[in-house]
């Protein structure tokens, strides 16, 4: 779960047409912090934030099942981060290399930087398939960013994992592509805020023809239909830098166009992931309403330069 504090957001329109919704999901799809990957055989999986890390799967993106979850037999070795048993893992990242599910989650507790990620692996992504790769980075008091919500970035040759909430905001550091872990103990700045407490996290970064795309959640989650997430976005023509936002500010400055906001019944939407799918980039996030938090899908639209969300059709 990406930690966040309280703070207030905006809402999105394109032009003057209606806010796009999400597609249509049915099935079990009460999440947080979703990553969606798809295997070999079409199957899709959205992995989530929870004790052991759940583990939903679909056949046609729509209908979704929760079939357990990656850790059945706890995690004892995240439970120095988590201060507790068998605690709540969050924000996972899976991709799918040669096979194999990729995943990396952390393991921390509200407010804190004594914070950890890790890496998993798995020829399934079935429950209790995934082996313990141990730990990629951590974080204490004595640094100035926290190690949570990573995400991957396959570019050619190169492993890059961003990571990063509050604090000093989103950073980026360079995995061997052989262990997955780091190649350098070099950290580099993508993005910061000074507004609300400094309320970024929840990196992404994309790319889409020749731009770098990065995402970010801003604000507050977890407080239910209080909650004030929102996406935002910036690009660059590299990966480690140089992100600004569609009006030209730096994304290190607090920069960052939105992507998504509160809209009709859809709150505090963030939390995302990108994947690209046969129909073309492929927007996941968690959103809530009365009723608890849900997956949301999107389709996006990069033709104009920046990501527009369309509509999803089957």
């Amino acid at each position: 779960m990406r930690f966040s504090q309280i703070f207030a957001l905006s809402s999105f329109a394109v032009g003057a047409l209606a806010v796009v919704g999400p597609g249509t999901v049915t099935g079990n799809t009460a999440v947080h912090d979703p990553t969606m990957c798809k295997d070999s055989t079409g199957k899709y999986f959205v992995f989530s934030t929870a004790t052991g890390i759940e583990i939903r799967t679909s056949t046609d993106r729509i209908a979704w099942t929760l079939i357990g979850t990656v850790w059945p037999n706890g995690a004892p070795w995240t439970d120095q981060f988590t201060g507790t048993s068998n605690g709540v893992l969050w924000a996972p990242d899976c991709t799918i290399v040669n096979g194999q599910f990729i995943l990396y989650y952390a393991a921390s507790s509200f407010g804190s930087q004594n914070s950890a990620i890790f890496f998993a692996k798995s020829s399934t992504g079935l429950p209790g398939s995934f082996t313990n790769e141990g730990m990629v980075t951590q974080t204490s008091s004595a640094n100035n960013y926290n190690a949570i919500d990573p995400n991957l970035l396959i570019d050619g040759s190169s492993w890059l994992l961003s990571l990063g909430s509050f604090w000093t905001g989103i950073k980026l550091q360079t995995l061997s592509p052989s262990t997955g872990k780091l190649a350098s103990s070099t950290v580099t700045s993508l993005a910061q805020r000074t507004a609300n407490n400094g309320a970024i996290e929840a990196s992404v970064v994309f790319k889409f023809g020749s731009f770098y795309y990065l995402f970010s959640s801003w604000d507050n989650c977890c407080q239910g239909t209080s909650s004030t997430y929102n996406i935002r976005v910036g690009r660059s023509t590299k990966a480690n830098g140089g992100y600004v936002d569609q009006a030209g500010v730096a994304l290190t400055a607090g920069g960052g166009t939105l992507v998504l906001g509160t809209h009709d019944n859809i709150v505090g939407p963030g939390g995302q992931d990108l994947m690209t799918d046969t129909d073309g980039t492929i927007l996941v996030y968690h959103y809530y309403t009365a009723a608890g938090s849900f997956l949301g899908i999107n389709r996006l639209d990069f033709s104009s330069g920046w990501p527009v969300r369309n509509p999803l059709s089957y």
